[in-house]
């Protein structure tokens, strides 16, 4: 044993008894699920809670492989995050996080498998699927479960595994997958999706460095299904009124759809580009708009492994384009139609650069920024 793991392990049996059973918010009581591996660090103790006599998708979840050792704060906010994309859709679908950002997300297209709905998840960017956490909205089955053990991965979580798909995940001829975490939740569907899903009971807590604390409504959305998305307007005084001229098709709606809710979990400033209910790459963490598009499109070109052209695809952006740079960019990479809120006051220089530049632009109704 290392002198760092000896310290390590000393100041985590030192110190794991300090969360309590019972956690009090104001009227509000936790019960503690758990004691954590640890929290985003090794040398952070942790410990999971729950509301109490309530169920909860996630605060519920069964263990059915634990691995090598427990859950800890980064497995559990990646769970949450991947759950919080795929519970969006009534088709099969996979969301794959690291580092509480997805790498990759598909939903099912035609007649798709899901092992094939999860191989685009996993290889819209496989260098960083490596290690990660897998969530999907519907039951796991064999092929898929041999699938995921193909490559490494550290937890995988669903409403349900189909028969023979727990004796594929114990398998002791995937030495490299051995310690892989499977996890049974509730149903994504019952997570909060649309605004007038928001309850008293559904709050976000920050804490600042000083222990001081921010609560929020979570993050919700106000678009439900492609009706709701609108063709860009804008008005000012250089330009007087505009409005998006270029239509998007149905297909490239229900993409752009699909990328808006994977935005929703993206850290701002944050960009996704789709095609085909697939991620093809996703820009976060940016600290300019601009620099976001530019950062995801040299992903795609970096390390983009599958069949999908940039070509055409689609592109949802968590906050407004205060230049039309951000349009530029992605018109010159081949993208054609993108999903953004308003707000800028260069609005309508925007979309009149989006109508000469032949690219459809359209407006979501609420600014998505995720600041976690």
């Amino acid at each position: 044993m290392s002198i760092n793991t000896l310290n390590r392990n000393t100041y985590l049996s030192k110190n794991i008894g300090d969360f309590p059973e019972i956690f009090q918010i104001g009227e509000r009581a936790y019960v503690k699920v758990e004691d954590l591996r640890y929290g985003t660090n090794p040398h952070q103790p942790a410990a999971f809670y729950k509301p109490a006599d309530t169920s909860c998708v996630i605060g519920d979840m069964v263990i059915m492989k634990n691995g090598k050792s427990g859950l800890s704060q980064t497995n559990l906010e990646d769970i949450s995050h991947a759950l919080n994309i795929v519970k969006f859709f009534t088709q099969p679908a996979c969301a794959v996080m690291k580092h509480v950002n997805p790498s990759g997300a598909a939903v099912k297209r035609d007649n798709e498998k899901l092992k094939q709905i999860y191989v685009k998840a996993r290889d819209a960017d496989a260098r960083a699927a490596f290690g990660s956490v897998i969530a999907f909205n519907t039951t796991v089955d064999e092929e898929t479960a041999r699938e995921i053990m193909s490559t490494f991965a550290e937890c995988v979580v669903a409403p349900d595994y189909a028969p023979g798909t727990m004796a594929i995940f114990n398998d002791p001829n995937y030495k490299f997958n051995r310690h892989i975490r499977i996890i049974k939740c509730g149903a994504p569907s019952q997570l909060p999706k649309y605004l007038e899903d928001e309850s008293s009971h559904c709050r976000t807590c920050k804490v600042l460095a000083d222990g001081s604390l921010v609560v929020a409504a979570p993050l919700l959305t106000s678009l439900k299904n492609i009706n709701d998305i609108r063709p860009a307007t804008g008005e000012n005084s250089r330009t007087g009124t505009q409005q998006s001229k270029i239509p998007a098709s149905r297909q490239q709606l229900e993409d752009l759809l699909f990328s808006w809710y994977v935005n929703l979990n993206v850290r701002s400033n944050g960009v996704v580009i789709a095609r085909n209910g697939q991620t093809l790459a996703v820009g976060t963490g940016e600290q300019d708009r601009v620099g976001a598009v530019e950062q995801a499109i040299a992903k795609y070109r970096e390390k983009y492994q599958g069949n999908n052209s940039i070509e055409g695809a689609v592109m949802a952006s968590d906050g407004f384009f205060p230049f039309p740079d951000a349009v530029e960019v992605a018109a010159t990479a081949g993208i054609k139609a993108i999903l953004a809120p308003a707000g800028s006051l260069r609005d309508a220089d925007v979309i009149k650069r989006a109508n000469e530049l032949g690219l459809a632009l359209l407006h979501a109704p609420e600014r998505i920024f995720s600041h976690h």
